[in-house]
């Protein structure tokens, strides 16, 4: 029963109110045991008793809590684990909170388009994937330089005002066989050549991927794709050809997804 409990190990404990809920009573439980008063439960997380005494037999069942008479819960060794699981999730989640999203919001990185002072106002707008920061605050997005740049190169912005109007990218993902079955030979050059043109930038993943697009004449602009490569130039409003050798498109579609990233899958075999 245990193993059913930790359907969502893996996921962040914050993506599911309930187990969150779950997660709370575990710790609360952990604190209070083994005389546990389910009011007090309650009063903490701010749910009502009866909530609480239904995910109690939810959390019985599961193998998480153990029932020693009436008031008296404890926690078992897979509920220890299951709450270490989700507070590691957790603790990676704040990481990535406090390093990359609030360092963007606090300062963000832009290519200067001319002369830029720090204390300079500046516009902002999204061109081939790449913040780009403009003397003068006429734009729709304004900022702050905290960093002196000349043209060509990234300045720092600070103190936004205004949404940065741009359409995301698409991608369009060509699925190739692995070698010992066809791997490359099983697309038209042509095809790949065609797709190509269509599209801001080409990604392999896959030895088989970047055959592919050499037998086309093309040189990857991303030769060892990653899905984080992929989805990043995607929301930066490029559209992107990901030649992708099967064994590497669940990991590429996967985070495209998790992204909200629009994606149309292509069988090589099929052109």
């Amino acid at each position: 029963m245990a193993g059913n409990a930790g359907e969502s190990e893996d996921a962040n404990v914050l993506r599911s109110k309930r187990d969150a809920t779950r997660y709370q009573i575990l710790v609360e439980i952990a604190e209070r045991q083994p005389a546990v008063s389910q009011q007090e439960v309650a009063t903490a997380i701010g749910v009502t008793s009866q909530a609480v005494s239904d995910y109690l037999q939810d959390l019985i069942k599961q193998g998480f809590v153990e029932k020693h008479g009436r008031g008296r819960y404890e926690v078992t060794k897979e509920g220890v684990d299951w709450l270490i699981s989700q507070t590691d999730s957790l603790r990676e989640f704040v990481q990535h909170v406090n390093e990359t999203v609030i360092g963007q919001v606090e300062v963000e990185t832009a290519l200067a388009t001319g002369s830029i002072s720090e204390g300079d106002a500046v516009s902002l707008s999204m061109r081939d994937g790449v913040l780009r920061a403009t003397p003068g605050a006429a734009g729709s997005v304004a900022a702050v330089a905290v960093t002196d740049a000349d043209e060509g190169q990234d300045v720092g912005v600070t103190d936004f005002e205004g949404v940065l109007d741009y359409d995301l990218g698409a991608v369009t993902v060509v699925s190739l066989p692995r070698v010992d079955d066809g791997g490359s030979s099983v697309i038209d050059s042509d095809t790949v050549a065609e797709f190509a043109a269509d599209h801001d930038l080409l990604a392999t993943a896959g030895v088989e991927a970047l055959a592919a697009a050499h037998a086309a004449d093309l040189d990857p602009d991303v030769r060892f794709a990653t899905a984080q490569a992929v989805e990043e130039a995607a929301t930066r409003g490029l559209d992107v050809l990901l030649l992708a050798v099967t064994s590497r498109l669940s990991a590429h579609t996967d985070r495209l997804r998790e992204q909200n990233v629009g994606y149309e899958m292509v069988d090589a075999a099929e052109h």
